[in-house]
């Protein structure tokens, strides 16, 4: 007879029962809570898209286009916007397409707990209370952030259609990547911004959080419908991705900018270590629940194409996971990164999990961890909404193409994929902010 967890996970997760092969979908079996999380995130990216193109029109047909000056002068509190938008001012529309989309994983977060209600689930309806409370904590203190000062030394030389086009296809691929190793696209984002467009990190930064939403949005609705996403992994662990990236967010405004890339790049060459030393692994093996994940229900399995079978894991080491994911939240909120590397190797190298599942909890995960610094990233002024737009509408696009190669690929593959491309990274990070960089 089955553990009453057991019978939950059918909901939200997939069964933890081991299958030889992948079972035939049925195209007519009932839907589950888990396609209706899909569906408010696959929403609203498409509503956050819809708005976000209406405004980029606009900016084409008015007067001004994709200047220097309109790029980075817009509307930078709610009452500005609003005013925006009766005047039909291209920015504000642009503007509120990118709240809808930071809006986006907080619904999910609430629709997550009516979710686990259903299910009766006691346990994660007060996790995921929490994780709300804290989301809606850091609207409060994003209206007490003084606004930056960079754009008294803005000296970028222009910003035009090309500008537009180029950052818009470097988004692409970032959210491609990003969005098959579960980093975020803001660790190609932020040297690609800084390094060849010459922005001010701490506007780089601010983009780089738009991304880190776009990807997770645009990749977990596939992942999580897929269900190669361990929805109750990610619920536990974003408690401590979220207090961690407000955390990170007010020690932002503390540092000099400087030490944002040295930070960036260490942070990334440490993070690559692990994964050099289990090059050539397929699966986690001998691995068994510690008591918090048999006590929180962690284990599970998911179905994996490449392999052809259905593949059952369970979940070690939890406690060491959490502390991880706080640091995670830190770096997120310091850098604008999503901190995807750091959540990989938490799930992948602390606990164990098969590194898909990890990729695509944690595509589920970052987009929470941003959002719990957007806003105060947005109240500072440091999200221009003409260099943002791109960036979003990019990294949707690179993580629609991403959801589709993940479940076809190899583990070892992603492996080869994650390496290289950190770690160039980060030395190119690293050399820049020294003054010795190639840019």
């Amino acid at each position: 007879m089955l553990a009453p967890h057991k019978t939950r996970n059918t909901l939200l997760l997939h069964s933890s029962l081991v299958e030889p092969t992948i079972p035939q979908q049925n195209k007519h079996k009932p839907l589950t809570i888990t396609d209706f999380i899909g569906w408010i995130l696959q929403g609203g990216v498409l509503l956050s898209t819809a708005v976000i193109v209406l405004g980029l029109l606009l900016a084409v047909l008015s007067p001004g286009g994709f200047s220097l000056q309109r790029a980075f002068l817009f509307p930078q509190t709610l009452n500005q916007i609003g005013a925006g938008l009766l005047a039909w001012q291209p920015q504000a529309v642009i503007m509120l397409g990118l709240l809808l989309l930071i809006a986006t994983p907080i619904i999910r977060v609430a629709a997550s707990m009516v979710a686990f209600a259903f299910e009766r689930d006691r346990t994660y309806v007060i996790i995921t209370l929490i994780v709300l409370a804290i989301l809606l904590l850091s609207l409060l203190l994003g209206q007490d952030n003084t606004k930056s000062e960079h754009f008294n030394n803005l000296m970028l030389p222009h910003f035009s259609m090309s500008t537009f086009l180029l950052i818009f296809i470097g988004s692409v691929v970032a959210g491609t990547l990003g969005s098959l190793v579960g980093l975020g696209g803001g660790v190609l984002l932020v040297p690609l911004l800084t390094l060849v467009f010459g922005l001010p990190i701490s506007l780089a930064i601010g983009v780089s959080i738009i991304s880190v939403i776009a990807t997770s949005s645009g990749a977990a609705a596939a992942y999580v419908r897929d269900h190669l996403t361990n929805v109750r992994v990610g619920m536990f662990l974003e408690l401590a991705t979220t207090v961690g990236a407000i955390s990170g967010t007010l020690l932002a405004s503390l540092l000099p900018s400087g030490l944002f890339g040295v930070i960036f790049g260490v942070v990334l060459l440490i993070s690559v270590a692990p994964f050099v030393f289990r090059f050539g692994e397929e699966l986690p093996q001998g691995i068994t629940n510690d008591r918090l994940a048999n006590a929180l229900s962690l284990s599970s399995s998911y179905p994996d194409h490449h392999l052809k079978r259905e593949v059952s894991y369970q979940v070690t080491r939890t406690p060491f996971g959490f502390v991880m994911m706080y640091i995670a939240g830190i770096i997120s909120g310091l850098l604008g990164i999503g901190s995807g590397t750091f959540k990989v190797i938490a799930m992948d190298t602390l606990m164990r999990l098969p590194l898909k599942v990890s990729s695509a909890t944690s595509n589920l995960m970052i987009g929470v961890t941003a959002a719990a610094s957007a806003n105060i990233y947005f109240s500072r002024g440091d999200i221009p909404p003409l260099v943002a737009a791109p960036v979003a509408l990019g990294v949707l696009l690179g993580a629609f193409i991403g959801t589709r190669l993940l479940s076809h690929t190899s583990n070892k593959l992603l492996r080869i994929i994650f390496i290289p491309v950190v770690g160039i990274v980060a030395f190119e990070m690293i050399l820049h902010s020294l003054g010795i960089g190639p840019f």
